[in-house]
């Protein structure tokens, strides 16, 4: 069974948990490009983490997403306090904001499989099994990463969790975030995930009532650790 370093970090602008990461991700690559130079069969001594956090009001798009999916412009983004930051993760455009659970696995996949569509099913896999600790049946929906309610029921589908990833050398950043008391007319000014005419969703407006998040992301690492087959260490 693997470790994994776990870290949860609280509310945290969303460009210093991308610096963290890519700080993880670095550490990673170096142990991994010492451990070829070596070149004497001991692997590389690579770490790996998981970090929980919420964002202030924030859009991050990703490498190939379309800025045309963002529908209001510079001056009224900063009127209404949401910060904008093209990244380099998959995906396109999403909402990070206070009330949802953002996960970031920087993990070393040689250790596990070489296989990004796999870890991502897997990401997704963690979300279906701690919906399911409240009673909602998660799904996948084809060709579109990420975890949705009523997929194949044409206008209900509703996205609860969006998912993007960058991975470098094998070590993987960025992850998932889940809705779960986060405030859904932030989307109104975006096409989540660049998909036009689907609803977004959360676990307070499936269930009608405020949840407790702490309760969630003990449910979500419980799921993570028997997905990744791991034990989360502090």
């Amino acid at each position: 069974m693997q470790e994994i370093h776990f870290k949860d970090i609280g509310l945290i602008p969303y460009e210093e948990a991308w610096a963290c990461q890519e700080a993880l991700l670095q550490q990673n690559v170096t142990a991994k490009t010492a451990a070829r130079k070596a070149d004497n069969g001991v692997p590389a001594d690579t770490t790996h983490h998981f970090i929980l956090c919420e964002h202030p009001p924030v859009y991050t798009l990703g490498k190939s997403g379309n800025e045309n999916n963002v529908l209001i412009d510079e001056y009224t983004r900063a009127e209404k306090g949401i910060a904008y930051f093209k990244t380099n993760r998959g995906g396109d455009i999403t909402f990070h904001g206070p009330g949802q659970i953002v996960g970031y696995p920087i993990l070393d996949l040689e250790k596990y499989y070489t296989d990004i569509g796999r870890y991502l099913r897997n990401l997704e896999e963690v979300i279906i099994l701690t919906l399911a600790q409240y009673g909602i049946k998660g799904e996948r929906s084809p060709g579109e990463t990420g975890v949705w309610i009523d997929a194949s029921v044409k206008g209900r589908e509703r996205k609860i969790c969006a998912m993007g990833v960058r991975c470098s050398r094998w070590i993987t950043m960025h992850g998932f975030a889940l809705n779960v008391n986060t405030d859904l007319n932030y989307f109104n000014f975006i096409i989540p995930c660049g998909i036009a005419n689907k609803q977004v969703t959360s676990l307070e407006k499936e269930l009608g009532q405020t949840i407790d998040i702490n309760d969630v992301k003990q449910k979500l690492n419980a799921a993570f650790e028997d997905v990744f087959s791991c034990r989360l260490v502090v």
